[in-house]
């Protein structure tokens, strides 16, 4: 096995979060994490980083690119970072409404006519065709950013999946615009139910501003946030720095390698899932958030902005377990078991102390080939760990995330103590 490989950066003592004493406890008791999982084989590599207000406390690697190859693993590594793209979308969709272009709670088809001819499957009649009916309520942008909208996933819901299939339709990631007519499983504001509502909401992006919603996000996102490394378009200098995806066997643990990739130059850019980025520039915007929207001068999102996506915007509903229909995709999901989580806008948000420490009231979530974060608003620190597995919350893959936040958050008690 390659020896595992580290590399981490310092950080100025000047910040109660960043003294010396909590930077040494995080790069020890990190690096005992990340590298016993390498030792191991469980994971072939893993990039992580954490963040204070002002700086990054901790920025590791370990392991390898690609199972069976040299290349190592390091904090500038290009991942697919799947539904990571999500709130990267959600805060450009939120500069829009800042900027009077969209609005929350007025109909979205205003923008996008033909969400209009989108409707309601009911059941299957005996022909194993749909039986559909229109929404009883019109779809938002609160809907779509809070998942309430009606749309599903063909990796946890059966009326997708059974969709896609009798009409020969690609995936949402594909980056076709036909992938985005499917039913509604439900009716706007009835339940939370994960799907492709991102999508929609990049194509309303595209729609307002005339841009590829890739363009419309190095613009104003990525690139304000110098985040060189992050897009739709893997360029030739990302490429060179690009980590393979990995299947897991069910039956024996082992990773075999998969000739994957989202699609490049596609019909439309798929805003739920499609982007590609590293630990290192995806903590400049969980960075950003903890700011309240600021970041080297420049004020990304308004504070009132960052406010409002940082708390439940759906209600009484509640985020419920993902039932998965296809193992190789997702494993059935659900952060912290038992903690109440609601949805801000594209963001989960725990109500009550997670296990690991993460405060109530912080944001997060994740990567469909187990990609992670967190932003902690009251402990003021936010955690990046990447990985390039399917299924999403592989076992051995959740349990690092889950150990690496754990030895974040003991870094900084034991420091305070």
């Amino acid at each position: 096995m390659t020896a595992p490989q580290l590399a981490s950066t310092s950080a100025s003592p000047s910040s109660a979060t960043s003294d010396s004493g909590t930077q040494f406890q995080l790069k020890t008791r990190i690096n005992a994490v990340l590298s016993e999982v390498i030792a191991s084989g469980r994971i072939p590599g893993v990039a992580a980083a954490v963040t204070s207000l002002e700086e990054t406390l901790y920025e590791g690697a370990f392991g390898v690119r690609a199972q069976g190859l040299e290349t190592q693993m390091t904090p500038d590594t290009v991942m697919w970072i799947a539904s990571m793209t999500k709130p990267l979308v959600g805060a450009a969709a939120m500069q829009l409404v800042e900027q009077g272009k969209l609005s929350l709670d007025d109909p979205i088809a205003h923008v996008l006519p033909e969400i209009n001819a989108i409707q309601v499957v009911t059941g299957w009649d005996a022909l194993g065709q749909p039986m559909l009916r229109p929404p009883k309520t019109p779809i938002t942008l609160r809907h779509l950013m809070t998942h309430t909208a009606g749309f599903t996933s063909d990796i946890w819901s059966e009326n997708s999946a059974r969709f896609l299939k009798l009409n020969k339709l690609p995936r949402a990631g594909s980056g076709r615009r036909d992938a985005l007519n499917i039913p509604l499983s439900f009716d706007p504001g009835e339940r939370w139910e994960y799907g492709i509502n991102i999508d929609w909401i990049g194509l309303a992006i595209s729609a307002v501003t005339g841009m590829r919603l890739g363009e419309y996000l190095q613009k104003n996102i990525t690139g304000p946030l110098a985040m060189h490394s992050t897009g739709f378009e893997i360029t030739p200098s990302m490429r060179a720095r690009l980590a393979k995806v990995h299947l897991r066997n069910h039956d024996d643990q082992s990773l075999s390698l998969l000739d994957f990739e989202v699609p490049q130059h596609a019909e439309v850019d798929p805003g739920g899932g499609g982007m590609y980025s590293t630990a290192s520039d995806y903590l400049r915007f969980t960075r950003m958030m903890l700011n309240h929207g600021r970041v080297n001068g420049q004020q990304i999102l308004k504070p009132e902005t960052v406010a409002l996506m940082s708390k439940n915007a759906m209600g009484p509903l509640r985020v419920k377990m993902l039932s998965t229909i296809n193992t190789n995709m997702s494993l059935d999901a659900e952060f912290f078991p038992g903690v109440e989580k609601t949805w801000g806008l594209t963001f989960m948000i725990n109500e009550a102390p997670a296990p690991t420490g993460r405060s109530t009231g912080s944001l997060a979530w994740a990567g469909l080939p187990n990609a992670y974060f967190w932003i902690d608003p009251v402990r003021k620190i936010a955690g990046v760990l990447m990985m390039q597995i399917l299924p999403f919350v592989d076992t051995s893959a959740i349990k690092l995330f889950t150990d690496f936040e754990t030895a974040v958050y003991q870094s900084l008690q034991s420091t305070k103590a």
